[in-house]
């Protein structure tokens, strides 16, 4: 009998104590089993609150001081070269628009599931287009219009070129001019990288919170680029909601960052989408120098060039997978 009472004054001071809980925003581990009776969640399930906290377990609770209002989705696509400067094939061996048109499926999947966890964020597409041919982009228009996304489509008139590079050089400047006016957050985007659904909420998540951290504007990559592990830099390691990241000094045109920031480096982004240089983002990681950059591990997007490329395949992912979920 007695075992019975002491074990119902346990449930109840425990009922108690979940309570109070509720009411000062804390969160308890029921380590028996692994649930968090606070807030009626499972250990897989994530405690973050989008705006507001980072919750991870081990580490506790970082407090969200840098709040995302919209994200733009800015597209750069050119279906009508396979490679630019080069003759080589890309992974798969399929025709340019189905890289363009998966990319593009890939991004609306993961911008639904975004909208989950960031309930009060604009999200807004913008496709740039270099010479595609009219029907091809409507294709590509009606894969994000019909998931009623808002859809901007810029056509870079001046760029009939032969030479491919001065085309997508057109097209790299046209997406910072347009960036000015963006509200927010910007993730510019190559028309060759196949993402997870959850990569944008991963991303997101992590910009909170690591500007929140170091309070800064920040750049982040949805690649883990192979050709950065041939080089000797450090780089400082950070958790995010549900995979690593580490500092970088290096990337290609693949990336996200602030309105803050594009302003703030305006004329050195033109200038390398002006004045070609050796490496082409020659700029950009001078500007790496300055800022925090990071790099997820592991990646986040797939980036289909050649099979060969140091600049493609990131280590350690199943790239059939990454291509088969987004036809």
């Amino acid at each position: 009998m007695r075992e019975i009472k002491n074990t119902k004054k346990i449930n109840f001071l425990k009922k108690v104590l979940i309570k109070l809980c509720r009411l000062v925003g804390y969160e308890i581990i029921d380590q028996s089993d692994l649930t968090y009776p606070a807030s009626n969640k499972g250990y897989h399930d994530s405690l973050s609150v989008s705006g507001n906290k980072s919750i991870k377990l081990g580490l506790g609770e970082t407090p969200i001081t840098r709040q995302i209002k919209a994200l733009d989705i800015v597209i750069k696509t050119c279906t009508s070269v396979q490679l630019v400067s080069q003759n080589k094939k890309r992974i798969f061996e399929e025709p340019k628009l189905e890289y363009t048109v998966r990319t593009v499926n890939s991004l609306v999947s993961s911008a639904i599931d975004l909208k989950k966890k960031f309930n009060n964020i604009e999200i807004k597409f913008t496709v740039i287009d270099v010479n595609s041919p009219e029907s091809e982009i409507n294709k590509i228009l009606s894969k994000i219009s019909d998931k009623d996304f808002k859809i901007k489509y810029i056509d870079v008139k001046n760029a009939k070129d032969s030479n491919n590079m001065s085309s997508t050089m057109a097209s790299i400047r046209e997406s910072f001019k347009y960036a000015k006016n963006c509200e927010d957050l910007i993730y510019f985007v190559e028309d060759d990288y196949i993402h997870k659904s959850e990569s944008l909420a991963e991303m997101l998540f992590a910009y909170e919170k690591f500007s929140s951290i170091y309070k800064k504007e920040i750049f982040l990559l949805s690649t883990d680029y192979p050709y950065l592990y041939k080089k000797l830099d450090s780089s400082s390691i950070l958790i995010g909601e549900n995979i690593h990241w580490r500092t970088v000094k290096e990337s290609l045109l693949t990336f996200m960052t602030s309105k803050n920031m594009i302003e703030k480096y305006f004329e050195k982004l033109i200038d390398m989408a002006t004045t070609e240089s050796n490496p082409f983002e020659k700029n950009l990681h001078e500007i790496y120098e300055k800022e925090l950059c990071f790099s997820p591990i592991p990646s986040l997007s797939l980036h289909c060039t050649n099979i060969n490329s140091v600049f493609g395949v990131s280590p350690n992912i199943n790239l059939k997978k990454f291509w088969d979920d987004c036809k």
